[in-house]
């Protein structure tokens, strides 16, 4: 049988304005794999229909733009002229003419082409939304393959132009950032009463460096939880965000929430993490999370019960010693925690024995001492906490890692980076995984939620 596609444009009088073939072509009908449209004659189909839908509203906006705006004298044309645009469905050869401006207009320029107001980027936002969304969940090659294989855009698309594509995305998503600071109001802004508190847990990973392939990196990346709310993810490189505040504040907003909302900080502990955790939130009550504390106790006892091979009276009065640490660690007594813990580094300091490890129980007993001086403030009542169903641990921030960093970064892709070209990443990753990359560009381009809008009455229709 022969198929013909044609593509007829009318305007808002359903006068013609444009009507021609599209694609002709022969197709069996004896053969499973001769049912329906074939990839490349879909993609052939819909990079001939995407022409003529382009070329026709390219045409009318210039037809629109041929006058002046004041006065309504044609504008004086200097000559033709050619440009590209780039869609989801192919690149578009366009007519872009120049014309001279009008007498009565102040000159910012002697010519202009009015095509260049409409097109004011070379790509069109779905085609940087599709490649924004896929290079941040995997990786920039696979990303433009993936893109070659569904859609008409032939050799357009390689791994360096989905790169800068993403990185565009992300620069403009941190130049949009507001000033603000968590912790207070904006001028003359009307916020709702917080209600409850959002539980963000931070935690960090190491990726490979680029520019010192001997060392990584650290990545720090978080999770925001409210009750009645999505959750949301955030990260950053920490040398390439001077006000982190700014981030957790849009975090806060895309969760429906007012900056002023109390929030609990949980983290491991680690120097870097805690510091963060300040800056984002400073008016945060931050809790260290209780499976660190209680991973250090365990490995200490580890220790322990391995001198009791040695000098098991010895190793018996540690053990309840560490219990007691410990206990006192669960309710939340963090002062008199580091009393005991400071003392019992001490005697181990002073021990007289044959126990091969000694050395790392001395390391150990101190490291305890110096964690819990640390991060005195951070320690609560844990017990409490539990009986309430709150959260101690940061087991989901742990996941979160996982989920953000090491599918991407390190373990399913074994990659080096750079600092910026993994800051920029997380930022475009976060909103993938979380589900308002889309938002953001419907924020920038309003009509793509128009067109959102559209797609079950176009189902339908169908």
């Amino acid at each position: 049988m022969r198929i013909e596609i044609q593509l007829r444009i009318v305007d808002d009088d359903n006068n013609v304005i444009s009507e021609g073939e599209i694609l002709q072509f022969d197709k069996g009908d004896d053969r499973l794999e001769m049912i329906g449209l074939s990839f490349d004659e879909a993609k052939a189909a819909l990079a001939g229909i995407q022409g003529g839908v382009v070329t026709a509203q390219a045409a009318s906006f210039l037809a629109r733009h041929r006058s002046c705006d004041l006065c309504g004298s044609l504008l004086l044309s200097k000559g033709p002229g050619r440009t590209r645009f780039r869609t989801a469905f192919g690149t578009i050869a366009l007519s872009s003419p120049r014309f001279h401006h009008c007498s009565c207009q102040p000159r910012t320029a002697r010519t202009f082409s009015p095509l260049n107001l409409l097109l004011t980027a070379r790509i069109a936002p779905e085609l940087l939304y599709l490649e924004t969304r896929w290079a941040s969940l995997v990786s920039y090659g696979m990303t433009a393959e993936l893109l070659r294989d569904v859609l008409p855009i032939g050799g357009t698309a390689d791994a360096s132009t989905v790169r800068r594509h993403l990185h565009k995305v992300a620069g403009r998503h941190d130049a949009d950032l507001s000033d603000e600071q968590p912790g207070g109001l904006g001028a003359g802004e009307d916020q709702p009463l917080p209600q409850g508190s959002v539980i963000v847990g931070i935690d960090g990973g190491y990726v490979r460096n680029w520019h010192d392939r001997k060392h990584n990196f650290e990545v720090v990346v978080g999770k925001s939880m409210a009750a009645g709310h999505d959750d949301r993810y955030f990260g950053l490189v920490r040398s390439q965000d001077e006000q982190p505040g700014r981030r957790f504040c849009e975090v806060l907003r895309s969760q429906g929430l007012p900056v002023i909302q109390p929030v609990t900080m949980l983290t491991d502990g680690g120097d870097s993490v805690r510091a963060l955790g300040g800056e984002l939130s400073p008016g945060a009550v931050h809790i260290i999370d209780w499976f660190h504390i209680a991973m250090r106790m365990t490995g200490l006892d580890q220790y322990v019960k391995g001198l009791a091979h040695h000098n098991p009276v010895e190793a018996l009065a540690l053990q309840h010693r560490l219990e007691r640490i410990k206990w006192r660690l669960w309710h939340g007594d963090g002062d008199e925690a580091l009393i005991r813990a400071q003392g019992l580094a001490a005697d181990v300091a002073v021990l007289n024995t044959a126990y091969p490890r000694l050395k790392r129980l001395i390391k150990a007993a101190a490291g305890l001492a110096t964690y819990i001086a640390n991060n005195g403030a951070g320690i609560v009542s844990y017990s409490r906490r539990w009986d309430n169903g709150e959260r101690i641990s940061t087991a989901f921030a742990e996941s979160t890692v996982n989920l953000v960093i090491s599918r991407r970064f390190a373990k399913k892709q074994q990659m080096q980076w750079s600092k910026v070209g993994a800051h920029q990443l997380l930022q475009t990753r976060t909103k993938a995984l979380d589900g308002t990359l889309r938002d953001l560009f419907t924020r920038w381009y309003p009509g793509m939620s128009v067109n959102d809008n559209q797609v079950p009455n176009l189902a339908m229709a169908a």
